[in-house]
């Protein structure tokens, strides 16, 4: 999917400057490595028997990484299957990786604010503090 070119923008770095200060109180990192993203990649996403995504409505540009990334935040409250999706998707481990996790946890918590998933806020500020 990441080769499929579009002028969709999944997220943007107005956004980001914007956003991660407010809620997680350190600058907005500059996003270099775009790529082309499903854009709210989660297991509701997926089906189990054959391997298809749905819910198409976010896709767009995106930081590299950006699928994995959000993949990880909505399984932080299954540690095992957390641990799987940072084994299997490498970018979470790059710089790029870094930046996209910060940006998915800002989304999440801009939606928790919001009252959407409020569960995940005590493991996406975990996961914040992890990233150097």
């Amino acid at each position: 999917m990441s080769s499929i070119h579009t002028d969709r923008v999944a997220v943007r770095q107005e956004w980001v400057d914007r956003s991660v200060p407010r809620f997680l109180n350190m600058p907005g990192p500059r996003i270099t490595d775009w790529t082309t993203a499903h854009g709210d990649l989660h297991t509701a996403n997926l089906t189990n028997t054959t391997p298809c995504l749905l819910d198409w409505e976010g896709f767009g540009l995106a930081p590299a990484g950006y699928d994995a990334a959000m993949l990880l935040a909505y399984s932080l409250l299954v540690p095992a299957f957390a641990q799987r999706v940072r084994d299997t998707f490498s970018v979470l481990k790059t710089e790029s990786g870094r930046v996209t996790q910060i940006i998915v946890i800002t989304e999440l918590l801009q939606s928790a604010s919001r009252g959407d998933h409020p569960e995940l806020v005590p493991a996406l500020r975990a996961l914040a503090a992890e990233l150097p």
